[in-house]
């Protein structure tokens, strides 16, 4: 997994949503983004319905430095498949799905508490 489409190399709050991307730290992002105790990085989603094994690689990846991942799955809910559910039951990575919004705040809050929080957040207009 190449560093080239890591922002930032470590985790951050999210400052902003909307319009297409994100704003964290310094930086600013058009399109959706995967968050992660290392780093924040641009994730090639651009809908819920796209989130699959292959797009979460990172995220499994990281097995034994998350404890919850949130993923924001645009403006509506999105039923996480069964098999994703599996998948991080067995990676024992909690996973917890809404819309990205939601996702976003909780992230924030799971984040300040020092928790060892990740996101894949799906970009809105």
């Amino acid at each position: 997994m190449p560093d080239d489409d890591r922002h930032l190399p470590q985790p951050a709050p999210i400052d902003a949503y909307g319009d297409g991307g994100f704003r964290f730290g310094s930086f600013s992002h058009r399109g959706s983004i995967l968050c992660l105790p290392s780093g924040i990085w641009a994730w090639p989603v651009t809908a819920a319905a796209e989130i699959a094994e292959a797009a979460l690689e990172r995220v499994f990846a990281a097995t034994g430095t998350l404890e919850l991942f949130m993923i924001g799955t645009g403006r509506q809910p999105w039923p996480l498949p069964e098999a994703l559910r599996w998948r991080f039951r067995d990676a024992r990575i909690g996973v917890d799905v809404m819309p990205t919004g939601a996702a976003v705040r909780t992230y924030n809050i799971l984040f300040a508490e020092g928790r060892r929080v990740g996101a894949g957040l799906v970009a809105i207009d």
